[in-house]
């Protein structure tokens, strides 16, 4: 027994309440090593009476661990708990203090979920694990207002996108097109920022309490939220908070005044005058861009104005929450105060942080309700359209993250494929549509929420920013009508069963040095097996299942297990879902 390896600690991803009655417990050891895994749980007050051992399945595994997990239900709230492991014949007891070879005599040195405080219980919005997102770059969805295009606008579509072009789009054109997200099925548009800027991504905020004039303004974007209200369509905004733009009034201010504004301290000023030395400004700022000064958000003036906008725009639209730009770079502190003024306003709003790398910290119930899960688009993209993983590797990437994040926060993970800030997926697939609905298809399997760019369900690519940043497509004969089906179909399958959105999930095969992949999604109610031919020719994948008859949810067709084993065929780049007959 590889004791070494094994790993365990009280709270974050390892020991978390789920609910109010459900304490989820993970330990961690080395791959292959051990054959059973229990928790050792009981209350330590009734400990004789209560204890209980619980078997611990494996979650996932990556290349050099397993990680285990069951749940208890500890019936007065409180648990104290150990581990029981076995290899063979051979077993460990596992406390916060050793490893024993025989059981501990009272649980003074067991670990301890001491108590599950209904305050403390991580509970992101329901609404969210049955979400289907639609990401819109405002100044290029549609214009349905000419009379607000700002100055030098170009006709639609009449020219490459570059950083500093403008064609008009606005929320009037959002509206205008609503149709098109219905007919679709979406449910839930996330916009890029709103709110005045001198730029066509707006991500330099001026002023955070008014809607760009090229948009609109407060009262366009609240006639936008209530029809998609009644289409049931939620609506996120884009906050950018860790810096504001150059046309910032306390900006403008510090940079007239220098050390007499009185906003000198709502920045991270290292030097006056504000300037560029060298290329690196003299100023805190999002990477080194001059036009984006950093904000203080330890001020508490600072603090204040922002704290204000976000629950303005809540509690004067109806907006259903905010993702938040660049919030990896933001004190932890101005979150914490953030998520309780959100909240307030409105306590199902979706609180959705930018970051593009490992997330726990941020995911433990005080910050964030998730992030946008690059992790998850890198490892897609590797397996599924640069082929650099194969489809063992590709397991061990999401395997890695599940066991790293308590299971509300995956159910809500806002799973993208590309966005305003990536190449487009057709065009990272070289144009290959076959890759491009293979990794859609996974995406809508998966946990967590789905997020389609918009024009990636009509068939539109670009490369990098601002590649990516084309007009929409408005001409229908320019539609890929066949990937639009696709992705409707696919919408259809997520929203009709439930087993996609918040059933279990397990990989039941992953092919070394190839691109066969299965996995399992599975509710009380539904038994669902994805199988995967990532491969340029047919394969047949064979799988040991319990159930004897099974029905394609894609095409309808039915096929039957022989002595356990059910047989699939699949076309090169191709898929099947396959429902379990009860």
């Amino acid at each position: 027994m590889f004791l070494e390896a094994i790993y365990h600690r009280p709270r974050k991803n390892w020991s978390y309440a789920y609910d109010g009655t459900t304490v989820h417990l993970r330990i961690r050891t080395k791959k292959d090593d051990l054959t059973e895994v229990y928790a050792l749980a009981g209350d330590k007050y009734m400990w004789d009476q209560t204890m209980e051992y619980i078997p611990m399945t494996k979650l996932a595994t990556d290349e050099l661990f397993d990680y285990w997990e069951c749940e208890a239900t500890p019936p007065y709230r409180r648990l104290k708990y150990g581990f029981l492991l076995q290899k063979g014949q051979e077993k460990r007891w596992m406390t916060e203090y050793d490893f024993l070879t025989e059981p501990p005599a009272n649980p003074d040195r067991l670990f301890e979920y001491p108590f599950i405080n209904p305050d403390d219980v991580f509970q992101p919005p329901a609404w969210v694990k049955d979400a289907v997102f639609y990401q819109i770059f405002p100044e290029r969805f549609a214009n349905g207002d000419p009379g607000n295009d700002p100055e030098g606008a170009l006709p639609w579509g009449s020219a490459e996108p570059t950083p500093n072009n403008f064609f008009g789009g606005d929320l009037q054109g959002v509206i205008d097109h609503l149709d098109h997200l219905s007919e679709l099925g979406v449910n839930a548009i996330y916009f890029t920022p709103l709110f005045k800027a001198t730029t066509n991504h707006k991500y330099d905020t001026e002023d955070y309490l008014e809607i760009d004039p090229q948009f609109g303004d407060k009262d366009t974007l609240k006639k936008l939220v209530d029809l998609c209200h009644a289409r049931g369509i939620r609506v996120l905004l884009d906050a950018v908070f860790n810096h504001s733009g150059r046309t910032f009034a306390p900006f403008v201010d510090v940079q007239k005044n220098g050390e007499k504004s009185k906003y000198k301290d709502w920045f991270y000023i290292r030097s006056l005058p504000l300037e560029v030395v060298d290329g690196i400004p003299t100023y805190d700022t999002f990477a080194f861009e001059p036009l984006m000064p950093k904000l203080n958000t330890e001020n508490p003036e600072v603090r204040a104005y922002l704290l204000k906008a976000a629950e303005y725009w809540i509690k004067e639209t109806g907006i259903d929450g905010w993702r938040l730009d660049v919030a990896n770079e933001v004190g932890h502190s101005f979150w914490r105060e953030f998520r309780q003024v959100v909240k307030k306003a409105n306590p199902d709003a979706y609180i959705l942080g930018e970051v593009w790398h490992e997330s726990s910290i941020w995911l433990e119930g005080d910050q964030f309700d998730a992030v946008m899960n690059y992790p998850f688009t890198n490892a897609v993209l590797d397996f599924f359209i640069n082929r650099t993983a194969d489809a063992e590797k590709f397991s061990f990437m999401l395997g890695k993250q599940l066991a790293g994040y308590p299971r509300q926060a995956s159910e809500v993970m806002f799973n993208l494929l590309d966005s305003h800030d990536t190449a487009r997926l057709l065009t990272q697939a070289g144009g290959d549509k076959r890759l491009m609905k293979l990794a859609a298809m996974f995406q809508f399997t998966y946990f967590g929420t789905p997020c389609i760019y918009y024009g990636d369900e009509i068939g539109m690519d670009g490369g990098h920013d601002p590649g990516c940043r084309k007009c929409m497509e408005w001409d229908e004969t320019k539609h890929d009508k066949d990937l639009f089906t696709f992705y409707q179909t696919l919408i259809k399958l997520r929203k009709s069963h439930p087993a996609l959105r918040t059933g279990s999930f397990k990989f039941l095969q992953a092919e070394k040095n190839g691109g066969k992949l299965a996995y399992l999604r599975e509710d009380d109610n539904e038994t669902i097996i994805v199988a995967v031919n990532n491969d340029r020719a047919g394969n047949t994948i064979s799988l040991p299942v319990q159930h004897q008859q099974w029905t394609n949810l894609w095409n309808g067709q039915s096929l039957s297990a022989k002595q356990g084993q059910l047989t699939v065929k699949l076309p090169a780049y191709g898929f099947a879902i396959l429902k379990a007959q009860q």
